[in-house]
Parts: C-alpha cells; structure tokens; sequence
C-alpha cells in the first residue's frame, strides 16, 4: 500500500493544480469546509492589499460598492432579490441570527429532525432552554427509501403549537437532499415559518430562493461556491425583515440613511472586520462556472456523476446496500460502514486513512446503526481512480 500512496499522485486530475491542496493528500472531503482555488486567493490577496494601504479610504469609499456588487452577483446566482440577501461569516451564523432574533414561549415548539447539524441544534437547545421553547425532533429514518419519507416524518410531528420548522437543505451527516420546497410549501400552507440550513446546497444543487418561498435561508459560499472562508450569506422574505437583527448590534442600528433598509444597514457593518472573502463571491462564481463548456449546470452534474460511481464502488467493496435513492443526493454520499469497521470510533478510521493512506475522508458517528458512516465529496479535482484507492485502504483497515 505504501508503494500504491506514493505513487497515486499520478492519478489527480490537472485541475488540481488549480487548487493549493497538498498534492500528497487523497482530498475525498470537499464538503467539510470547502477548498479556495488559487486564483480566487489571489483576488482576496489583492482586495486585502487594497484594505490595507489605506484602511480609511477603503472602508469609506470602496467598501460598500464592493459588497453591494457582491450581493447583486451572488443573489442572481441563488434566485433572489438583491434587497432580500445579506452577508454572515457562516450559515451557523445565520441559524443563530435567526434564532436570537425571533420571541418564543414556553407553549411554542419548535420542529427539527434527527439529521440537523449538531451546532445548529446546540443553537436551537440554547434558545429553548432560555425561552421554555419545546424542540421537537422529526425522526427520518436511515437509510431512507424515498424523500417522500422525509415529508411524512416532518408532518406527522407539526401540532398547533408549532412556530418554526428548523430544516436542513443537505444534511451534513448523511448527505441527503431534502424536499425543501415541498416541504416550505405543506408548512406554509398551516401557518409554520421554515429556517432553512442550505449550508452545502450553494453550488452543489441549483437554487432558485423565490421559488422555494422560505421564511428565511442561509448558505455558505466556502463550500461548493469556492469562495475565501468567511463567506455566507442570510436571506429572510421581505416581510420578516424588521425582526432579524445581527448577533453584533452596531451602527446600522440608528444609522439615519434611507436609501437601504435596516436589514441590510445593520448586518452590513456588525464593526470592523475583514470583509474580503465576500467580495470575492463573484470571482468564485465566475472561476467555477469557467472550468467546463456547460458552466455551472455540468459542473454539479459532473460531480453529480462521479459521486455515484464512487458510491457504488465503495458500496461493493465494503459489501453494503445504496442507503438512500441517487434523486436524493448532490455531490455528497454516505457509505454505511458495517462489520468490523462499525464498532471502531469514527476518530480512528479517520486517523488511520490519513495516517497511513494520506487519504482525507469525512467519517461520521451516527445515532443508530449503522454506528458509522463514510462520507465522500466529489468536487471537479477528483478523480475515479482516488476512491478505488480509498476502497483499497478500507479493505485492508
């Protein structure tokens, strides 16, 4: 195995290259924290460059003109209206945004499911033991036969009680895309706002925000956007706006301008900070949808392609069953990991991969069996060839 390591570099794709990853490493997880290419980097470089040859100026001229062209690029990207978007350093941020923003008691529940990320819950936990709020946990099974399952779930633990739906987009333990817009819809319909954790769904999935009509969405650009660490964005429907404010109350807050509304004027300046990775959102948006002839739509379906196949290969070589029907994933995919690998702590699969096979691949714990999961990405710098090396490592672990 030790030979195949050193010598598995000359499977990487060329557009590799285009990325700072370290060419030693089997990169299978995109989909943790994204990765930045070089010439995106660049660009932050430079706007930081800008930043800081004189602060001043920057901050008082340049500033606003660059986040504004950013969030005009970035909301006709995701189907919204310019007015309805506001940056946040991370999706978590924005469920926190939300969450402090909005007025509970103790007769109100509100509703997630068992697949929600686990900072987000914290948030939701935080909020309930503050408030009295009650969470209420939709239980979607796993492995799943169909997303009409994930409907079912959710509605069978809506009561009159209900005041806010907490869903995720994609989850980020099973990789599993939900029927979002149905779901807003059937919610929406009994007088339920949604909160929608849309985390990995920027870049990986097509995204149209009017269409899926939630109360309020947040996404990060660091993942399959490709954008610099530090840039997500909050989208709350208009007439929710005067309620959310920022976790950092600054000067928006009696700031006397007209021109914006005070969504936009107090999340916009939350005090001074390094606002470069959002306006470098376009220059990732342009770089990825440049790197294939059909743009952005054969970029997602490429990875789209790939993780399948890797799915299925993994899946043999570990001889397990698909968990989840191929409509319900994007450019992520979980692999149960049965037999002698699930009764070892998720930690040491992973140290061991990397460790001893240089390869990086997401290993996650789960609540039920299977205990433990394999989860791989699939961006445009893998190769076919990298997870039959990762199947390799597995059979010999």
């Amino acid at each position: 195995m030790k030979d195949e390591k050193a010598n598995f570099k000359l499977h990487h794709s060329h557009f590799r290259d285009l990325w700072t990853l370290d060419p030693e490493i089997t990169f299978l997880n995109h989909g943790s924290f994204g990765a930045c290419p070089k010439a995106v980097l660049a660009v932050q470089q430079k706007l930081r460059s800008q930043l800081e040859q004189e602060p001043l100026r920057f901050f008082g001229r340049e500033w606003e003109p660059l986040i504004d062209n950013a969030r005009n690029q970035l909301a006709e990207f995701v189907g919204a209206d310019s007015e309805d978007l506001v940056f946040v350093n991370n999706a978590t941020t924005g469920v926190n945004s939300v969450l402090r923003s909005l007025t509970f008691s103790s007769n109100d529940e509100i509703l997630t499911t068992n697949h929600e990320y686990n900072a987000c819950r914290n948030a939701l936990d935080f909020i309930a033991s503050r408030t009295g709020a009650r969470v209420v946990i939709a239980k979607i099974p796993f492995p799943i036969e169909s997303p009409q399952q994930v409907i079912a779930a959710v509605m069978e633990r809506i009561s009159p009680n209900t005041r806010l739906a907490l869903l995720d987009h994609v989850t980020s333990q099973t990789g599993l895309i939900f029927p979002i817009q149905q779901l807003v819809q059937e919610l929406q319909q009994l007088g339920i706002d949604t909160l929608i954790d849309g985390a990995h769904a920027p870049g990986m999935i097509s995204l149209n925000l009017r269409e899926i009509g939630a109360t309020y969405y947040t996404g990060n650009c660091h993942k399959w956007l490709c954008a610099p660490k530090g840039a997500a964005f909050l989208y709350v429907r208009r007439d929710r706006q005067s309620q959310i404010r920022p976790l950092t109350i600054s000067h928006g807050a009696n700031s006397p301008r007209t021109d914006k509304s005070r969504f936009q004027l107090e999340f916009d300046w939350t005090g001074t900070d390094d606002p470069t990775a959002y306006m470098c959102v376009p220059d990732a948006i342009a770089f990825m949808g440049s790197l294939l002839p059909g743009g952005w739509n054969e970029l997602r379906q490429r990875n789209h392609q790939l993780v399948l196949e890797a799915r299925q290969l993994l899946c043999q070589a570990l001889e397990v069953l698909p968990p989840c029907p191929e409509e319900m994933i994007g450019s992520m995919a979980v692999i149960p990991m049965l037999g002698a690998l699930e009764n070892r702590h998720f930690m040491t699969v992973h140290d061991e991969l990397f460790d001893k096979f240089g390869i990086q691949a997401q290993i996650v714990p789960w609540h039920e069996s299977p205990k433990l999961l394999l989860r791989i990405s699939a961006q445009i710098y893998n190769t076919l060839e990298q997870y039959v090396y990762l199947a390799k490592a597995l059979r010999e672990l």
